[in-house]
């Protein structure tokens, strides 16, 4: 039987994104985030100006920095070496008044009370040991506060890779949990039924679910640079969850 990796050990693994990786995906994130995420995210969360927003594994502060401009005040958690530093050198330059703490989701230190929303981006699916790190999300929020998730779709994780091999997109595991090598460190699939069975017992009421599509225009605008993306119009390669805690 394969031992579950810890989240330290996967922490370690996030560490060894390169910083011109991290600059790559200035100002607004890679491609994805760009045209499926960011868009839903900002949407779910409504109008910020004003709110107490925990952007929980921020990585390198892109979104916390979207929310800052938008008038929230961010405080982003991140536990990375790489990725906190770099947050914190944009922070210096830009004075936007976001506060940056390293720590683990799981083992969040005094935050300064109740958030009005927790969003955690393409964080879940990262973490071996994921449950604590939720809890301590929906933990962080007020009564009536917001919680918004997104992970790659459990049904539709690798769908790129396998329509271009294919031309279609293929699945042979679903129900079991296993581990999905990446560039950097590993995301692991868990079917749907984990996340929101799990926001069900730390007393959430889900709002909305959206599995975003790409804009056929915007994938024939990128055909030539990426094969397949056209897999993206019609099949949803990401999940994202808004839940209130009652």
């Amino acid at each position: 039987m394969t031992k579950q990796p810890t989240n330290d050990a996967a922490i370690q693994q996030w560490n060894r994104i390169p910083r011109e990786a991290l600059e790559a995906m200035e100002p607004d994130g890679d491609f994805a985030k760009r045209h499926l995420i960011n868009p839903v995210l900002l949407r779910m969360l409504g109008d910020v100006r004003g709110r107490r927003v925990l952007d929980a594994g921020c990585g390198h502060g892109y979104f916390s920095r979207m929310l800052a401009a938008r008038g929230a005040h961010v405080t982003g958690v991140e536990p990375t070496d790489g990725m906190f530093s770099y947050a914190r050198e944009k922070e210096q330059a830009l004075g936007q008044g976001i506060g940056y703490v390293q720590a683990e989701l799981a083992r969040l230190p005094d935050l300064g009370g109740p958030f009005d929303a927790v969003v955690c981006s393409m964080v879940l699916a990262a973490v071996p040991d994921w449950k604590p790190a939720m809890r301590a999300c929906v933990q962080a929020l007020r009564p009536g506060g917001l919680f918004v998730f997104s992970v790659n779709h459990p049904a539709f994780e690798q769908l790129l890779t396998t329509w271009r091999a294919h031309g279609d997109y293929r699945l042979h595991r679903y129900l079991e949990e296993y581990t999905i090598p990446q560039t950097y460190a590993s995301d692991f699939h868990r079917p749907i039924s984990a996340y929101l069975n799990e926001l069900a017992a730390l007393g959430c009421r889900l709002r909305e679910l959206a599995e975003p599509g790409l804009d056929p225009r915007t994938a024939r605008d990128a055909r030539d640079t990426t094969p397949g993306i056209e897999s993206y119009v019609h099949l949803p390669n990401f999940l994202i969850v808004a839940a209130e805690r009652l």
